[in-house]
Formats: C-alpha cells, structure tokens, sequence
C-alpha cells in the first residue's frame, strides 16, 4: 500500500472508532441507522442523518447550502476568492478547505472524520476506493447538463427530499415569472441568447444546448441561434478570435464571461476587436458580461435562481 494511501487508510480507522459528540459523526453511521442509495457507483449504504459532510465539487457545495446543509469540508474551484463568490458568506464560513478541486488532500478529508463525502465519477472516480475508504461516498455519474437530477442524489443522500421539493417549486415558479417578465412564452422563444466563455488557454466556447446554463435558459422558454447546434456532443462549439462574429449570427443577445486572465483568455483582444463590435447585438447594445463563477462554475439551484434574476434584469427595459 503506497505511503499516502496508507496515512489515510489509518486516518479513516481513527474516524470510524472516534466517540465525538453529536455533531462529530461517524464513518459507519452507527447509533443513527442506515439506509441504500442508488449511485453512479453502485448502491451505498449512508447515515440516515449525516452530521459531517464533505463535498467535493462546485455542484455538491451548491447543492448543500441550497438544502440547508454546512458542510464540514468542501474542495475549492481555481478562483482567488477560494469558495465561488455568489455563495452567501455566512453559509460557507467555517467550512475547511480540503483542497484544490481535482487534487483533493485526502489526509486533510479523513481528518475532518466525515460520515458522507458527495462528488462524481467524472471528478474523482480514480480516488474512490480511497474515499469509500473514509466514508460512504456518493457519486453521481457527471456535473453539469444534469444538474437536476444530481441535486435529487445529493438530496436523497443528505436525507433532505423534503427541503429538495421546495427548493424545486420555488425555482420553477421563478422561471416562470421570468418568462413573463421578458413577454410571454412566444416572446421568449423568438429572444436567440448566445453565451460566449473565454477560458485561458483554450479557444472561446459558444455554449450549446447540453449544459449547465442551457438548461436555466431553456427553463425560461428562450430561444438559442442555430450555431448552438453545432456544438460537440451539444457542450460548446469552440472558436478563434478570427471567428468570434460566428456567436453573433441570429443571436439578438450575447453573455459573456471570462476564466481566468481576461487577456490570456483572449477576451480583451476580442472584445476590443472591430469583428466584435460589427455584431448585431454588440451594435444594439445587448451584450452583458456575467460572472463565470456564477453562470458556468456554480451548477446548482442557489446558482440558478440569482441567475435568473439577472437573465431578467439583461432581458427587460
């Protein structure tokens, strides 16, 4: 067994036999019962009322402040403002950072002696045998396009449906307001919203139909030009600043954000540009520059909600 995974196999042994309080929890549930959810995984067995989670992704963090839950650690996104900023500080205060999102410290997570630790395959699916050796660990199969029903697995494992279901109503009741604030179904749909993401070191994304912010937008009925069809595997069609008017066509508003050193990512060239500036919907005024961290890092219903809110401020006079 290699050293690191020995530290932490000791570590999640120390965990399971610690005799905290009540809010220290435990690895194996004891004294609170058990019960089975369905992972990407396979099934796993949880606390019936898990007191000390760790989360590991943008989507997780989310979905826990959004259903009431403190995690006791949580991994960070590659933003300087560690936690993404749109979450409220009060509800990310006191939650350890366990490290960087895709390198976690392992050490740093059994340390915490968590009872649920909730990521995805597609993150961390080479460290689960590590994890599942801390604790019960709840996998979903991706992030992003199925947000939805991610939250459901997170909310099924954090024994919080119920909170879950409101959360749900709430947020489908405040897209639906939206979609009358901006004129009504039909003038929803004939509104084209492009979202351009310029990301250092990689060429600039034109966001397709199958992801994160996709589906906030098709929850408020609005329409999307046709080169969001050309999108690979319907994630984002992908672009030199040579071909930045290609997100303009048939598109009556452009979103944008920025990852990482806006001129390393080629945003500030690009928005200086005259091929910029000749789009449609730069010249009328209907472009809007959007935080990354909340439109495309967040992944979550607490994202979600504050987005809608701005999409109706961008969308109406």
């Amino acid at each position: 067994m290699p050293l690191a995974l020995t530290a932490v196999a000791a570590l999640a042994l120390s965990a399971c036999s610690s005799s905290g309080g009540p809010d220290s929890g435990s690895a194996s549930g004891a004294g609170q019962g058990t019960r089975t959810v369905r992972t990407a995984m396979g099934e796993v067995e949880v606390p019936r009322a898990p007191k000390r989670v760790v989360v590991l992704d943008t989507a997780e963090l989310d979905s826990a402040i959004t259903l009431g839950v403190r995690p006791v650690g949580s991994t960070h996104a590659d933003v300087k403002s560690g936690f993404l900023s749109y979450l409220p500080p009060d509800k990310v205060a006191g939650i350890k950072d366990v490290g960087e999102m895709m390198t976690p410290n392992l050490e740093a997570v059994a340390a915490l002696e968590p009872d649920l630790i909730l990521t995805s395959k597609v993150r961390h699916e080479d460290k689960y045998d590590e994890l599942k050796a801390i604790a019960p660990t709840v996998m979903t199969e991706g992030t992003g396009f199925p947000w939805k029903e991610n939250f459901q697995l997170h909310a099924e494992a954090l024994g919080r449906q119920a909170e879950a279901k409101r959360v749900v109503a709430a947020y489908t009741a405040h897209a639906a307001k939206v979609t009358e604030a901006v004129g009504g179904k039909e003038k929803a749909a004939a509104t084209k919203v492009n979202v351009v993401r310029f990301v250092e070191g990689a060429d600039i994304r034109i966001y397709g139909r199958r992801n994160y912010i996709a589906t906030v937008l098709a929850d408020v009925g609005l329409g999307r030009p046709p080169i969001t069809d050309r999108a690979k595997d319907g994630f984002s069609y992908d672009v030199s600043p040579e071909k930045i008017d290609l997100a303009g066509k048939d598109a009556d508003v452009l979103l944008h954000s920025t990852y990482g050193d806006p001129a390393k990512a080629k945003q500030t060239a690009t928005l200086n540009s005259a091929l910029w500036k000749s789009i449609p919907a730069v010249k009328a005024g209907k472009v809007f520059a959007v935080d990354d961290q909340l439109w495309i890092q967040g992944i979550g219903y607490t994202a979600a909600d504050k987005i809608l809110t701005q999409l109706q401020s961008h969308l109406t006079p």
